[in-house]
């Protein structure tokens, strides 16, 4: 009997969680292992959908990287100090940005290579057959990457039709387009505006993070060239922007998330994304 061990990373995006439930439905891999690197920064949305498919699946999502108990809700590990503020100060209080992505190296696939230690492993990682983006491969030797959704030719509109017959869509995509942190840098203006209306007190933790240091004059913010504050000023703007194309577009949110696609979030951070 093979002692290679089947992983499949739940991020609580659309993506990971079809690709679960494919390979669940296909049962070839009874012993697979579902894990879920935790931030401890994941929007409340985000939990709810891993309960609901870790009950759709039949098996625990270990919860993986945020502390030593794994509990999903802690914002803290064994020190008393969050995860995020941990490795902020780490790096001198520089936040992370798509130049600058330690978040992700840090706090999701680190988790992952120490989870994983020296067991044989094969990775199941849930890239489109209509993406063109690499995923995160392991440069460790005992890690092997696969794309079944590659093999088998599955789209995005495949992924979407999968969960809505199971599990349904992620709450958050009413108002966001992909899934990560609360305060992740890849968001939109428009979505920092929708984070302050749907999770308000995420969105003053968010401003908290921004800082100016008068020695240097730089600006450490969310977003490129303004504060949170300063977007909100601006906010009406983006939700003007946001109501001329409702206006003249009657879908429902779900509808609208399947059938229109810009590739935007071929930009994010993998790990966090899928």
């Amino acid at each position: 009997m093979s002692n290679t061990r089947h992983v499949l990373g739940i991020s609580g995006g659309k993506d990971s969680a079809a690709l679960a439930i494919y390979l669940k439905q296909k049962k070839l891999y009874p012993d697979m292992e579902y894990y879920f690197s935790d931030t401890g920064c994941e929007l409340p949305e985000t939990y709810e959908f891993i309960d609901k498919l870790e009950v759709y699946l039949g098996k625990k999502i270990l919860r993986i990287g945020i502390d030593k108990t794994n509990n999903p809700k802690s914002m803290n590990n064994n020190k008393g100090i969050s995860l995020f503020n941990h490795f902020l100060i780490m790096h001198n209080g520089m936040l992370p940005s798509p130049q600058q992505r330690w978040c992700t190296v840090k706090m999701k696939l680190e988790p992952f290579e120490k989870y994983i230690g020296s067991s044989d492993a094969i990775s199941y990682i849930a890239i489109r057959a209509d993406e063109f983006r690499e995923g995160y491969i392991s440069t460790k030797p005992n890690i092997k990457p696969v794309f079944p959704f590659i093999l088998d030719g599955i789209t995005r509109k495949d992924v979407f039709n999968i969960l809505e017959d199971t599990v349904g869509i992620p709450e958050y995509y009413k108002w966001r387009s992909r899934s990560g942190c609360y305060f992740c840098f890849f968001q939109r203006r428009e979505e920092w505006v929708r984070l302050n209306e749907n999770h308000p007190d995420l969105f003053e933790k968010a401003k908290q993070y921004e800082k100016y240091d008068s020695k240097t004059g730089k600006r450490y913010t969310w977003v490129e060239g303004m504060t949170l504050d300063e977007l909100i000023v601006k906010k009406e703007k983006y939700i003007q922007h946001a109501k001329r194309k409702k206006s003249i577009d009657n879908r429902n949110w779900q509808d609208k998330l399947i059938e229109d696609y810009d590739g935007s979030e071929e930009q994010g951070c993998l790990l966090c994304t899928l």
